[in-house]
């Protein structure tokens, strides 16, 4: 399959490109195609005649958002309408990635696919009015909402073994709970979705839920690190956009369609610890 990627240098592009070995990938950036220029994008695709785009690529500057809506919705928005439309025009699938930021968080359970979405920032806004246009224009598209995700690139996890070389102790808010999520596990789902025709809006995490402070603590003992983590709450750490509060994403459609590939968030932990050299 010819599978044109966006964001290939990102977290989870980087992982896709990694697992996609059997297949002939087209490795897209900014520098080498801006998904906001309609024309660009059509030039790509009628080079590439892509059998399917996996879109990776989003404004994900969460705070930034806040006080750029119009680039956020730029990337966000019309960038997936140019991916859409394209791939309408050139027959090709299309996977596009969203977030647990469709939600508000205002819950004590976890989100299914079809619960009532309430976006509480510019980014989460922008991420859904994305997913809406990708269906309006396109059949043949698989939306997967993730959470909390690490892999190759700055992300939480090396954030908590960079400051435990310089500190002895850290804060970490205790009041917001999701689930971490690798890469790795989201990729093998997003192969598998392609390689079906159950088209269709997804939730793909790790299994579990924790709050970030869980989530340091955990990366701590599975590391042997013998730092002490002070819970915070939210309104101690200000932030330009709000962050949902309990953000735990169920995998319902997975479970019923292709299969639910992912682990534990601890096991798939443990797992990128040992690959990172810990």
């Amino acid at each position: 399959m010819r599978i044109l990627v966006t964001g290939a240098n990102g977290q989870l592009g980087s992982e896709i490109a990694k697992q996609g070995v059997e297949h002939e990938l087209i490795l897209t950036n900014r520098d080498s195609m801006d998904i906001s220029d309609a024309k660009a994008v059509r030039q790509v695709f009628r080079a590439a005649k892509p059998d399917a785009v996996i879109h990776c690529a989003a404004y994900t500057n969460v705070d930034g958002a806040e006080s750029d809506e119009d680039g956020a919705f730029r990337v966000n928005v019309v960038g997936s309408q140019n991916l859409a439309a394209a791939c309408l025009e050139f027959q090709a699938r299309m996977v596009q990635v969203s977030t647990d930021y469709v939600f508000d968080g205002n819950t004590d359970t976890s989100y299914r696919e079809f619960d009532k979405t309430n976006p509480l920032t510019v980014y989460g806004r922008t991420k859904y009015q994305g997913e809406e246009i990708v269906r309006e224009i396109l059949g043949r598209h698989y939306i997967i909402r993730t959470a909390w995700l690490y892999g190759e690139g700055n992300n939480f996890v090396r954030t908590m073994l960079k400051l435990s070389k310089t500190n002895d102790c850290i804060r970490v808010v205790q009041d917001q709970v999701g689930t971490p999520t690798s890469t790795v596990d989201l990729a093998k789902v997003i192969y598998k979705l392609l390689a079906s025709d159950a088209y269709g809006t997804y939730h793909g995490t790790c299994q579990g839920q924790c709050s970030w402070y869980d989530f340091a603590c955990e990366i701590f003992r599975q590391t042997g690190k013998e730092i002490k983590v002070m819970p915070v709450s939210t309104v101690e750490f200000p932030r330009p956009a709000k962050r949902p509060k309990h953000s735990v994403l169920d995998n319902y459609m997975l479970r019923m369609t292709v299969g639910d590939l992912m682990r534990d968030w601890r096991e798939a932990l443990k797992d990128y610890l040992m690959m990172n050299g810990r």
